[in-house]
């Protein structure tokens, strides 16, 4: 029997997952299983039924008998973005020193695929997890502190939340980077933003007008443009500045990937980096120390935190720490590059 909402009654079947979700049995199991022959949206019916149903597949009570599996899962929003791939390389090479092997799920950024990968820990297909979202949802919190093994998150978390969190300081790291185009002499900064309504772009956009705030500048929301974190996005960000006859004298980009479409679309249309205008973008992505020109960046250690993250949930697994939950805060640092600096020296290459 499974309590749910303050009743108890029987557990959840495939057959009403199916029916929820419009598919048949065989496609829930096939999804379940991870096969290739489902297509992306009858995945997410399916994981979005799973959810809503709080089903758990049958096979999880014998799963509970297995002993450790030596394996951790890494749950992040996007399996092809640089920002992710360092630090999913830094959890690997922390859990193989280790004696562990890492197992990586990609949500796409899906709230029904986060809920998934934390109540599939009750599965023991997995001895812990790390996550990553870029949006924090009362659910998704509510998941992460009833998850049947060991999780830690990373990203700004509620700090009453009753889980492990790595989490870093974007803000402050935006503040950094606006500053340094202030230093600069800048005064008509463009910010070129992520995605409306996740963290990273809510916290950059706070460090961006507290700077100009802390400078005696105005924030002008025509200087603001919103895309998504990607370099096709800044790219039509950067677009539609000059487009509307923007009079700007620097950019800051939400993103590395953000700032290289910047650079690219400035480059098209003869603006020249930095002498005309200045760029500077956030993660410190490799591609920024190659690109022309080489981009100024501020650092929010990806690879540390991943680190960081999987050193935390190795120690809950192993019974090497058994105390409250830990919070821990990296600092983000300015590298400054060609793209910033209109005579380049003694600065700090990174």
């Amino acid at each position: 029997m499974t309590k749910v909402g303050g009743r108890t009654r029987k557990g959840v079947t495939i057959v009403e997952v199916a029916k929820r979700a419009g598919v048949s049995t065989a496609t829930v199991s096939r999804v379940l299983n991870n096969s290739d022959k489902c297509s992306p949206e009858t995945r997410r019916r399916v994981y979005d039924a799973i959810a809503k149903l709080n089903y758990v597949p049958n096979h999880s009570a014998q799963s509970l008998k297995r002993q450790a599996t030596q394996v951790i899962a890494l749950a992040i929003p996007d399996i092809g973005n640089p920002v992710y791939v360092g630090m999913a390389k830094a959890v690997q090479e922390t859990a193989s020193r280790r004696g562990y092997r890492l197992l990586l799920i990609s949500t796409e950024g899906s709230l029904s695929e986060e809920i998934y990968a934390v109540r599939s820990l009750a599965q023991r297909v997995v001895d812990g997890l790390i996550i990553c979202s870029l949006t924090v949802r009362q659910q998704y919190l509510r998941e992460l502190e009833r998850a049947e093994a060991p999780v830690v998150a990373i990203g700004r978390l509620l700090d009453e939340a009753k889980v492990d969190n790595v989490r870093v300081d974007s803000e402050a790291g935006a503040v950094l980077a606006v500053q340094h185009l202030i230093d600069q002499g800048c005064r008509k900064i463009a910010f070129v933003n992520g995605t409306l309504g996740t963290v990273p772009a809510n916290s950059r956009l706070a460090g961006y007008r507290r700077a100009l705030f802390d400078n005696g500048l105005g924030f002008d929301p025509e200087l603001v443009v919103d895309s998504d974190f990607t370099m096709m996005g800044g790219y039509c960000a950067m677009g539609a500045l000059l487009d509307a006859g923007k009079d700007v004298d620097a950019v800051f980009a939400a993103n590395d990937a953000m700032a290289l479409g910047v650079l690219r679309r400035l480059r098209e249309s003869r603006v020249r980096v930095p002498e005309d205008v200045v760029v500077v973008g956030m993660d410190d992505i490799d591609e920024g120390r190659i690109s022309t020109p080489t981009l100024t960046t501020v650092s929010l250690l990806a690879g540390e935190r991943g680190r960081i993250a999987a050193e935390l949930l190795l120690d809950r697994i192993t019974g090497a720490f058994r105390g409250e939950w830990r919070r821990v805060t990296v600092t983000p640092r300015l590298i400054i590059r060609e793209s910033s600096v209109r005579y380049m020296v003694d600065t700090q290459e990174g």
